[in-house]
């Protein structure tokens, strides 16, 4: 199917990029930087996604910030481990943000995985992070869980497929959800692809890092930030039910926003992207004019 993209949209993807490469615990990670000037702003992509995910939306920030989008390593452009934890994705967001030059003002944004990893990294080293915003990342109260997690495509070995097309025609959103922006989808499954030594192409991440991976203790590390915090949720998302929408109020304690993007779902930028860009850039401009 072809997609008729907005001015917008083209204009974005259409903005250059720098790739750089570091060195991390032995594992070579990617990322992508915009933007000349202004205070710097590290991007984390979702499990099983990777820096193409921001491409429209990091061109945006970048009128005002210094932007890195990366790879975590076993997805995107990055090398792989033998083992993935959190621990080892808090370290390369630190590791990326090193080498960029990006000093302690830095802000970290993640989104679902991404936002754990960012809170992981904040809670690791306070003294290089300055604010932090969890997208869509959610922290579940005591005893909650969410419905059909354990059909989680992420926690199964990844399908071969025998063409290119026959790949992309089953791209998905995890969790699945309505996404009524094709040209988006289709611009990020055309870049979540890659062909195996066998001939057959399969999905970019390794699907061994993503079976085993734990959060922790979200809500005391939360609670224990003295940085900025904004959390930026799918007023139609799955995994921000009423309950955890409380929870994350509890947690943040009017120490930030916590601001819910209309008609957006779990992948809030995906659905609402320039609504996602608008309140993001709110939060930074307030934040850096105090």
């Amino acid at each position: 199917m072809i997609y008729e993209a907005p001015d917008w949209f083209c204009e974005a993807i259409g903005t250059p990029a720098e790739p750089h490469w570091v060195q991390v615990a032995g594992c070579t990670i990617h990322y992508r930087r915009w933007g000349e000037s202004g205070p710097p702003l590290l991007l984390v992509h979702g499990g099983g996604a990777h820096s193409h995910w921001w491409d429209f939306i990091a061109p945006y920030l970048a009128a005002d910030h210094r932007v890195a989008a990366m790879d975590l390593s076993g997805m995107g452009e990055s090398g792989r481990r033998e083992q993935y934890s959190l621990d080892d994705f808090a370290a390369e967001a630190l590791g990326v943000c090193e080498h960029a030059g990006f000093g302690p003002d830095v802000t970290l944004v993640g989104h679902s995985l991404g936002g754990a990893v960012c809170l992981r990294a904040a809670a690791t080293r306070p003294d290089r992070v300055g604010g932090l915003v969890m997208a869509d990342s959610p922290i579940r109260p005591p005893g909650f869980q969410f419905p059909g997690t354990a059909r989680n495509p992420l926690r199964h070995p990844r399908r071969d497929y025998p063409d290119f097309d026959s790949a992309l025609a089953r791209f998905r959103l995890i969790p699945e959800q309505p996404c009524e922006n094709g040209y988006i989808l289709d611009y990020i499954g055309r870049r979540s692809i890659i062909e195996t030594p066998e001939g057959h192409f399969t999905w970019k991440f390794d699907d061994r890092g993503l079976m085993h991976i734990t959060v922790g203790e979200q809500a005391e590390e939360l609670r224990a930030l003295r940085c900025r915090i904004g959390i930026l949720y799918g007023d139609k998302s799955a995994l921000f039910p009423p309950e955890v929408r409380a929870y994350v109020h509890q947690l943040v304690d009017r120490r930030g926003p916590v601001v819910a993007i209309p008609q957006a779902h779990h992948h809030l930028f995906l659905d609402q992207p320039l609504a996602f860009v608008a309140a993001l850039r709110t939060l930074l401009a307030d934040w850096h004019s105090l």
